[in-house]
């Protein structure tokens, strides 16, 4: 799956049939918009989707594996590097860049000096996610072409369809989609799936989120017609996974809460609060747990200390010290840090800075410094057991999925019963990030009490939490009872759009990850398959 982001030369390329017509039509509209707003065509298209998490939530920034699969959802970037250089700066380049709900989100200019791209994170604006690509990108560019590399000015046209707020990943989908854009506009005729992730995942940071590695990747790197295994140590690593012919046949739904969740507006006290919280328990368990002195690898999770760095340090010093020639199967060890976190980190109301600080043999000013000034964060306490205790078991069930998934069921057909065990995986996400985790909310409980009962067989939140969206495993004859239990009892309720009501239950089936299309020299509709090019969609 390594290699290079594609180069789609039709939308049949990109997204599957039954989404083609509609795709066809956005496609037009903003190429032509992008037409009408800088009286010239767009030399390409950046598409980068969202994605739903299968199983392994809020585990990615510690370093786990996780299971997510790409959307059809996207952001999409129309580019030309045709600007006048008239009233540019000297030093400087040009971002003009435009966005196709321009009621909700303005047109802005920028002059940018050549060195540097300022983004201040303390500011919610919609153009700081493509500064933040355009950051990692440049950062890229200059390690391959020198520092003193000038970027080229761009004309933009932003659409995107990933709900914001949504658990489905617009922001790494808007950064991932920004940086390919920079590298495509600034003359790389291939961009490696590899870097663009990496810069990807750093570059979101900009922008005051913690984000983890799980978002990027599968925004990147996923295939149409399978899920996407993603490891982060001892580097990154993806590989496609296919679900197993089941009967009755296992359809994914996508049912929104219609509650937001920003991770931008609410990190201080939860998302970003949860990754400070999981880098904490790694270094107190590693000061309780491991000889004097040990001190864990500087890793690639966002505080640079991870739980999985504990993990592998706790288990190679217990190696060494027994002269053990054979190691524990990993799913043996998260049984393990499972007892022992439950044994160690006793205090359920959580751990002030100051009983932290004593553990780790430090001052209070150090552990600030090391752990909650990258990014803002509001607490008194820290509730390191819980915290820990969600990721050890999370990871742990996702080795157990993964597990059944290549076991394949035993009696194919009849699979009611594996069926029920995969579902069941996902029941008990829902739980632990419920009452462990704490980062579900009472709208996305009721949604999957609704869905369960109308014969989902597992349901939870997926991304981020506190609102956004759910995932259900369900029995493809129970799609339709599935939908109209979650509209009578819940959506029923709200005020929404007929919009809305279209798009709160999806089916959702694994789409392919990022790509560049390449326009036409003269403007005109986009094609679904060569033998159309030139001619208009329908």
């Amino acid at each position: 799956m390594a290699g290079p982001v594609p180069v789609a030369s039709s939308l049949s390329d990109i997204y599957t049939v039954d989404a083609i017509g509609t795709q066809a039509k956005r496609w037009n509209n903003l190429l032509a918009r992008f037409q009408t707003i800088y009286g010239q065509p767009a030399e390409f298209v950046a598409r980068s989707p969202g994605r739903v998490n299968i199983i392994g939530e809020h585990i990615d920034y510690s370093l786990y594996p996780v299971l997510p699969m790409a959307i059809t959802a996207d952001s999409l970037l129309a580019v030309s590097t045709k600007v006048a250089s008239t009233n540019t700066k000297e030093g400087h380049y040009k971002i003009k860049i435009a966005n196709v709900q321009d009621a909700k989100f303005p047109a802005h200019e920028f002059d940018i000096p050549y060195e540097a791209v300022d983004i201040d994170a303390t500011v919610h604006e919609w153009t700081n996610y493509f500064k933040s690509g355009l950051r990692g990108a440049l950062e890229l560019l200059r390690k391959k072409h020198g520092n003193d590399f000038e970027p080229k000015s761009m004309q933009i046209l932003m659409d995107g369809t990933v709900p914001a707020g949504g658990g489905l990943s617009s922001s790494a989908a808007f950064v991932s989609s920004s940086a390919l854009a920079v590298m495509v506009a600034n003359g790389e005729k291939t961009v490696d799936k590899t870097e663009l992730t990496e810069l990807a995942i750093v570059s979101e940071r900009a922008v005051g989120v913690n984000s983890g590695g799980m978002d990027q990747s599968a925004s990147v790197f996923s295939e149409r017609g399978s899920a996407l295994f993603v490891s982060f140590t001892p580097s990154l690593k993806v590989r496609p996974v296919s679900f197993p012919k089941t009967n009755p046949e296992l359809t994914f739904l996508i049912a929104q809460s219609f509650v937001t969740a920003d991770k931008f507006v609410t990190g201080p006290v939860h998302y970003n609060l949860r990754v400070v919280e999981c880098s904490l328990a790694a270094a107190y368990l590693n000061a309780v747990l491991n000889p004097p002195g040990t001190q864990l690898p500087s890793d690639a999770s966002p505080l640079s200390v991870s739980l999985h760095g504990f993990h592998e340090t706790y288990f190679a010093l217990q190696e060494h010290s027994s002269g053990a020639t054979k190691s524990k199967s990993t799913e043996s060890q998260l049984e393990e840090l499972v007892a022992l976190t439950a044994e160690k980190l006793d205090k359920r109301d959580g751990y002030t800075r100051e009983e932290i600080a004593a553990v780790l043999n430090i001052s209070v000013d150090e552990l600030n410094k090391k752990f909650t000034s990258r990014f803002p964060v509001r607490a008194e306490k820290f509730k390191l057991r819980q915290r820990a205790l969600h990721v050890f078991s999370e990871a742990l069930r996702v080795l157990k999925f993964m597990s059944l998934l290549e076991q394949q069921p035993t009696n194919t057909d009849d699979t009611s019963e594996y069926n029920a065990q995969l579902g069941d995986l996902l029941n008990q996400t829902q739980d632990s990030c419920r009452d462990v985790y704490e980062c579900s909310c009472k709208e996305i409980d009721e949604l999957c009490s609704i869905a369960r009962k109308a014969g989902s067989y597992g349901s939870r939140l997926t991304g981020a939490g506190w609102g956004g969206c759910s995932v259900h495993l369900v029995p493809a004859g129970k799609v339709k009872a599935v939908r109209e239990a979650c509209e009578r009892e819940y959506y029923s309720k709200l005020d929404l759009s007929e919009e809305q009501k279209e798009a709160a239950v999806v089916v959702s089936k694994p789409g392919s990850g990022s790509a560049v299309y390449l326009v036409d020299d003269k403007p005109g509709p986009v094609v679904v398959d060569d033998r159309d090019r030139g001619s208009e969609v329908y």
